[in-house]
């Protein structure tokens, strides 16, 4: 049969097309016909919104990068005259500004739900890994355009972490060289922030293709963590789940809009609405918000360890956060995906989410605060615990709960618990996990 004829809709243009072309054929398959599992809930809808997301922040970053000006005399004037002279340019920036904080905001609601359910596990390793590198791809992006508006916080705060890097041995300070263009944070800088702040954000839509693709080659995970056993478990994509998308997306972009149009500022940092000052130190330089639990890591690394200096020990920290990231489809060894059927890691999990909120508040406070007054607990001791619970929950905790965890029995098929309510099944330790 011809491209085109697998063609079921259109007119005779799109079938010349796809005869030639076969795009709408591919999406008719990849995401009309595509059968996905019928007990979806609510948190699948976070890859629409990340798609709508991305291409929000692309379009609006193009249009502000025909006014905006990468050089450190005209930078932070150039921000100025968007706001107050370019026509809609004020909506452009803070739905840009702000799409980033709401971007992040729905990443890590992506990742912690990949968590729960399991969908890191096989055979679906490679879709994950591919989602962290979208989260690092992401915070390069992050880090280099709150550099673009050359307040204060953006000047020092790519000062800063910049510096980090001249803690690696031998090739630190060439490895800050390149990034500065010179010997400071200058015009050299700006422009090359500019420039990857450009970039990246195609490199991350080609990442985001290839996880989809790995996505439609593994099949989607579920809720329950268990494979569909034939068409009683699965539905069309379309209409079910892009109406179900359709709805959770208008939700999130009104909240979305609501920032925008009432709280524009409400995610801003004070000190980055005056002009950079090289010769003027912010009282306390505190990176965005989805940075500061890795900012926290880094700080509560304040010792040496062995032969390894505090500072080299806590970007190995700060980094190794992330890293860990990439090998957690081995780290946990349990044959069930589900955290609905393991109840300790069930326990754990939520005490991990708790730990990561708890680093991101030490990571926007000062490390000699009091927690409370009038006791000797200070936010950096806060540090200490949750960043060595960081680690603990990836590295001894997960290996540990893979031989030690009884889970409950598992359902036989995602049917059977819809219409059954999922009391049925094998048990999860009788048989290995079911392929992905």
């Amino acid at each position: 049969m011809s491209a085109g004829n697998q063609t079921p809709v259109g007119n005779g243009l799109v079938k010349w097309i796809d005869s030639r072309l076969p795009v709408f054929s591919y999406l008719q398959k990849e995401y009309a016909e595509f059968q996905s599992p019928k007990n979806f809930n609510w948190f699948w809808n976070f890859g629409a919104i990340l798609t709508f997301m991305l291409v929000l922040m692309m379009i609006t970053g193009i249009f502000l990068a025909m006014q905006y000006q990468p050089n450190t005399e005209l930078a932070f004037d150039s921000v100025e005259r968007i706001m107050r002279d370019v026509n809609f340019g004020w909506l452009l920036r803070y739905m840009h500004a702000n799409g980033g904080t709401f971007f992040f905001i729905a990443v890590y609601i992506h990742m912690f739900r990949g968590m729960y359910y399991g969908s890191y596990k096989n055979p679906r390793e490679l879709l994950w890994i591919l989602g962290v590198i979208i989260l690092v791809l992401m915070m390069a992006t992050a880090f280099m355009g709150y550099v673009l508006p050359w307040g204060q916080m953006s000047f020092w705060g790519a000062t800063v972490i910049t510096n980090l890097f001249s803690a690696i041995p031998l090739v630190g300070d060439s490895i800050v060289t390149l990034l500065w263009g010179g010997f400071s944070v200058d015009n050299a800088t700006l422009n090359r922030f500019f420039a990857l702040h450009y970039l990246l954000p195609f490199l991350i839509f080609g990442v985001v293709i290839l996880h989809v693709i790995s996505l439609h080659v593994s099949g989607s995970n579920n809720p329950l963590g268990v494979d569909p056993k034939g068409p009683q478990d699965t539905v069309s994509f379309h209409p079910y789940y892009t109406m179900k998308d359709s709805a959770g997306l208008a939700i999130f972009v009104t909240i979305f809009a609501f920032f925008v149009f009432f709280a524009p500022n409400f995610f801003g940092e004070p000190e980055n609405y005056l002009a950079a000052q090289p010769l003027t130190t912010p009282a306390h330089i505190v990176p965005e918000w989805y940075f500061l639990p890795f900012f926290a890591i880094l700080r509560s690394i304040n010792f040496d360890i062995w032969f390894i200096e505090a500072k080299l020990g806590g970007v190995i920290a700060m980094f190794g956060a992330i890293l860990v990231l990439f090998v957690l489809p081995w780290l946990d060894k349990s044959p069930v995906r589900s955290a609905k059927f393991r109840p300790v890691y069930k326990w754990f999990f939520w005490i991990f989410l708790l730990d990561c909120l708890l680093l991101g508040w030490v990571g926007g406070r000062a490390p000699d605060d009091l927690v409370f007054e009038g006791l000797a607990l200070k936010v950096i001791h806060l540090g200490y615990l949750s960043t060595f619970w960081y680690f603990f929950h990836f590295i001894i905790l997960l290996p540990l709960l893979g031989v030690f965890e009884r889970p409950k029995p598992v359902p036989k098929s995602i049917s059977e618990s819809v219409l059954g309510g999922g009391n049925a099944g094998a048990s999860a330790t009788a048989k290995p996990m079911e392929k992905a």
